[in-house]
């Protein structure tokens, strides 16, 4: 994993964290949820090439 990378999903996760405090405060607790999910999801697309990565490392070590 290189650092641009951890600064996109860090930048997600800011824009998340914004826009789930603009819909909260503005009385939309439901889009504000979604918006939350919404950014879980995206995050874990994109991290889970990177699982799947270290799964077959681990695998390839010990031989399994």
């Amino acid at each position: 994993m290189d650092i641009v990378f951890l600064l996109k999903i860090a930048a997600i996760g800011l824009i998340v964290a914004v826009l789930y405090q603009v819909l909260a405060k503005s009385g939309r607790e439901e889009y504000a949820m979604l918006t939350a999910l919404t950014g879980i999801i995206v995050i874990l697309a994109m991290i889970l090439p990177h699982i799947l990565d270290l799964l077959n490392s681990v695998e390839s070590i010990f031989n399994l």
